[in-house]
């Protein structure tokens, strides 16, 4: 028989059954457990829900890894490389690759009878994956690219950004200029508009065949500018991108083409980097609300060993030791911290698929590139968060359990 746990059950009983001057403390401390664990759960699952979105943007413009060619430099008029390279089929056999597509980029500018915008044509063959542009359309639709028919499409899409900017709409045409030695331009059809809420991407990209782009350039049917390639596990990057690297190889030779290989991360290290700093502001939170639940159960326990003082004399006299009585009041130290973590997971759980299901609180897409507050609510976080803090609170009431030893049994009983 569990001593400890015994005569703690039948405290925890009485103490639901009866009056206690100890009870007015205990919620409060069931209700800061409650409360930090419900404030630890929205911050990590709004975190990661909003790195998970950040990136996907991201990726979606620009693949996870790239293979361009060495001499290409940070614009967008990059130095072509032949499509049917040999390393290409061994990439798409390294597990944790799943798509590899070509594309080409070239600046240009959009004249309308009234307005001028610079943006970047982005070239994409028939092996493009549409999924991630399909599901933010809101106008339209994506154009098919044929890459066995010498006719080209003059379909493009653009952002919603730039159509409302040029006053453009499905349907309308427009013509694209182009500087280079001989000035050139082309005539493109919006076949939909589509909307990131990423606003420095939005702002730039328009998508078309790439055989404008190979046209423009004077560029072999078999050119392109590289090649995207897409993971299945982001967390894996740097990890993905090394593999490429091997599959690539580092064989410099004269006269042949020259790779190089980028991961979106170095591509664009200003917004992850913006992106890593948010982790400081969820520990801190994380540490705050330790921290106010700890000290809320540490007055509880505090209350509850000077609340049973007699009863700590007695099981002295009767020869309990000072690490038995110890257990009895972390066992109700624990029953109290687990119905913090009952309503605490209701109430953080609750509102967060609230948020996830109706998108109720909104943001502003310029500053934070998100219509709504993302949630990302994952098992393993809650689980983690449940666990940590069950652990971390009772790692801080071992010091004030100390104050039993301090007790001695004469007094104890004597104490009213």
């Amino acid at each position: 028989m569990n001593l400890p746990y015994f005569i703690a059950e039948r405290l925890i009983k009485g103490r639901a059954e009866g009056n206690s001057f100890s009870r007015p403390i205990n919620v409060i401390a069931v209700i800061g457990i409650a409360m930090g664990l419900a404030v630890m759960i929205l911050a990590v699952a709004i975190l990661t829900g909003f790195k998970q979105q950040i990136r996907e943007k991201v990726v979606g413009f620009g693949s996870n890894i790239q293979i361009v060619n060495f001499d290409s430099n940070l614009s967008f008029e990059t130095a072509p490389i032949s499509e049917g390279q040999a390393f290409i089929p061994k990439i798409r056999m390294i597990p944790g690759i799943s798509h590899v597509q070509v594309f080409a980029t070239k600046a240009g500018i959009i004249k309308t009878n009234d307005e001028i915008q610079g943006v970047v044509l982005k070239g994409i063959g028939s092996d493009f994956d549409w999924s991630y542009f399909g599901s933010n359309m809101v106008d339209g639709t994506v154009f098919t690219v044929n890459d066995t028919s010498r006719a080209l499409t003059d379909k493009v899409i653009i952002s919603k950004k730039i159509a409302d900017m040029l006053k453009l709409k499905t349907g309308d045409s427009f013509i694209m200029h182009f500087v280079q030695d001989p000035p050139r331009f082309r005539k493109f059809t919006i076949s939909g508009i589509y909307e990131t809420s990423l606003e420095e991407f939005d702002k730039m990209y328009v998508f078309c065949d790439i055989g404008h782009i190979k046209r423009l350039n004077g560029w072999k049917n078999d050119q392109v500018s590289g090649f995207e390639i897409f993971i299945k596990d982001f967390d894996k990057l740097d990890e993905m991108t090394q593999e490429v690297r091997d599959a690539v190889g580092y064989k410099i030779v004269e006269d042949e083409e020259k790779f190089k290989v980028t991961s979106i991360r170095s591509k664009y290290p200003q917004i992850f980097d913006w992106l890593n700093f948010q982790d400081v502001n969820v520990i801190i939170i994380i540490f705050l609300m330790l921290v106010v639940a700890g000290f809320n159960m540490i007055s509880g326990l505090l209350i509850l060993i000077l609340e049973k003082t007699n009863m700590i004399g007695v099981l002295k006299s009767l020869g309990s030791d000072d690490i038995t009585i110890r257990r009895v009041f972390l066992y109700q130290a624990a029953w109290l911290i687990g119905k913090g973590l009952f309503w605490g997971n209701l109430i953080g759980i609750g509102l967060a698929f609230l948020q996830l299901k109706t998108g109720l609180v909104t943001l502003d897409p310029s500053s934070y590139y998100i219509k709504t507050v993302p949630v990302n609510l994952q098992l393993s976080h809650i689980l983690l968060l449940n666990a940590g803090t069950m652990a971390a609170i009772l790692i801080m009431l071992l010091v004030p359990s100390k104050l039993i030893s301090r007790i001695t049994p004469v007094k104890a009983i004597r104490y009213d």
